[in-house]
């Protein structure tokens, strides 16, 4: 085959990413996905199926009004039926009507499920393939034909698995994509199927990976690299079971590794950012260990490693953090250097050397910290905080005058607790109240509703996460606990940290922590 060599990239987080387990996209959800994958600059947004539920025939309705830049959206849908009328589909006429230039169809390939799934033959199997893709080529649609199964079906009869490609390639599809559905295919199995039957076609061939086993990434990145042009898959790998290929990890291995050339490699920088903001408005968490964007990609926390990267990063590092829109993180533990520690308060004060009495201060009151319970790995927020205080250059946001928390005895009912915060702030005070599920949740609202009234900036973070340790289970409920809140604006995820015998103490601090300093980032992009 002779085709022009770029790849496309074909996202279906909106579709069979909506389909993982936890998630659940709203009409609005969708629809800033969407922008979101546009301005990226992903080829293709597979955004539903209109003929499968009312929300996806809304979205089709609603979409015309936001104008896509980059992509092609496409409406997804099935075969018509065994032994029906093509124009008679409901699922069919539902994809018309969605008004994309673009259609994705899947179809049998594999006979078992022809025979025990769709309970008919293979011969009514290719015609319904076929009857489908004519039907919508007639209706002058790009059609993407996915082959459902394609590589168990290819093992079990490979005959019959290339004459459903040959069906729709004599129908007018675009394009062919083989499926590994159940995500049971090896890498070396896969490229041997690519190439044989890249011999017995002629239009161009994309795969969908299944990530059962884990080889999701590796087999779409090794499909590219002997001849898919299509790679379909999802942000941050969302999908059913264990999830799609995911296109976090293939875009950065396919520009940056493999020296691919596709549209959206252009804003690869920008990765980390669409990953994170995608998990957002799935109300998912971000993966702390996914490569190239999670928060731990570049992460250091053993002083010999830490010594090597500081000073040549490629020792320890495959690329640059920044090529992907991450950064480098030097983490802070009991297995950290003095170094280590010094290139952390140079951070804050760039002017502090190895040598320095402030340095030493600072490193033996860490030290003192950690004793008493205190861990500033993932909290180098609250480090930070504490670095400008003991310099003598930290800046009060807000002053807490006083604060009360109750719970009542309703412990089954919502909204159990509820909290009363004076803040002042230049001299103004403000006075609030707020419930919550509980006396930390109570407390985080009464705060954040009275500094809104100062910070409105406050409205764009949330917390992620929040984590409580018992430090010493000898102690029972006496024990002092550790609180680590880790805190997000949608961008950018920090952590801070609390430690006292009173968990509400504890809350308390790595929350003051967390607003203070985002207040802080929020001042310096300003000055």
């Amino acid at each position: 085959m002779d085709f022009n060599k770029q790849v496309y990239i074909y996202d279906t987080t909106l579709r069979d990413g909506a389909q993982a387990e936890g998630i659940s996209f709203t009409l609005e959800d969708k629809i800033k996905i969407c922008k979101l994958l546009d301005d990226f600059g992903v080829d293709y947004i597979e955004a539903g199926n209109p003929g499968s539920n009312p929300k996806d025939i809304e979205f089709f309705n609603s979409i015309y009004k936001l104008k896509l830049k980059n992509a092609k959206l496409v409406a997804f849908g099935s075969t018509r039926k065994p032994y029906s009328k093509v124009e008679d589909d409901k699922g069919l006429k539902a994809i018309l009507n969605a008004n994309t230039a673009t259609v994705a169809i899947f179809g049998k390939s594999w006979d078992m499920h022809v025979f025990e799934i769709l309970r008919t033959d293979c011969d009514e199997n290719l015609k319904m393939i076929r009857d489908t893709i004519k039907y919508l080529k007639d209706n002058e649609k790009e059609v993407v034909f996915d082959a459902e199964h394609f590589f168990d079906g290819f093992k079990a009869n490979k005959e019959y698995a290339i004459s459903t490609l040959k069906a729709a390639e004599a129908a007018g599809a675009d394009w062919l994509v083989l499926c590994d559905t159940n995500g049971g295919t090896q890498p070396d199995e896969l490229v041997e199927i690519i190439k044989e039957t890249e011999k017995k076609i002629n239009l161009p061939l994309g795969v969908h990976c299944h990530d059962d086993m884990g080889m999701a990434v590796a087999n779409s990145v090794m499909a590219a690299k002997n001849g898919a042009r299509m790679l379909q898959g999802t942000i941050n790998g969302y999908g059913e079971r264990c999830g799609n290929a995911n296109l976090v990890s293939i875009i950065p291995t396919l520009k940056i590794k493999v020296k691919t050339e596709f549209n959206c490699g252009e804003n690869i920088q920008g990765i980390t950012a669409v990953s994170r903001h995608v998990s957002e408005i799935a109300n998912m968490a971000h993966s702390e260990k996914a490569p190239y964007v999670g928060n731990s990609a570049f992460a250091h926390k053993g002083g010999m490693h830490i010594d090597a990267v500081l000073k040549n990063p490629k020792s320890f590092e495959h690329i640059e953090p920044a090529l992907v829109g991450n950064n480098r993180r030097i983490l802070m533990s009991e297995v950290s250097g003095k170094s280590t520690v010094v290139k952390k308060i140079q951070k804050v004060a760039p002017w502090i050397t190895k040598d320095s009495v402030e340095a030493q201060g600072i490193i033996d009151k860490l030290k003192s910290l950690e004793y008493e319970g205190y861990q500033f790995e993932g909290a180098d927020s609250s480090f930070e905080l504490m670095v400008r205080k003991m310099l003598g250059i930290y800046k009060s946001f807000f002053k807490v005058k006083d604060f009360r928390v109750n719970c009542e005895d309703k412990w089954l009912e919502k909204n159990s607790a509820y909290a009363v915060i004076k803040v002042e702030v230049d001299g103004r005070e403000e006075l609030t109240a707020g419930e919550g599920d509980g006396p930390v949740n109570a407390m985080d609202v009464a705060l954040r509703k009275a500094l809104l009234v100062f910070y409105p900036q406050l409205k764009k973070i949330r917390l992620n996460d929040y984590k409580v340790r018992v430090l010493d289970t000898t102690e029972a409920t006496a024990a002092k606990v550790r609180v680590h809140i880790e805190s997000t604006d949608g961008n950018k995820v920090w952590g801070t940290v609390g430690v006292s015998t009173n968990i509400i103490q504890a809350s308390w601090e790595a929350l003051v922590d967390s607003l203070e300093y985002f207040l802080y980032e929020e001042s310096n992009k300003n000055d």
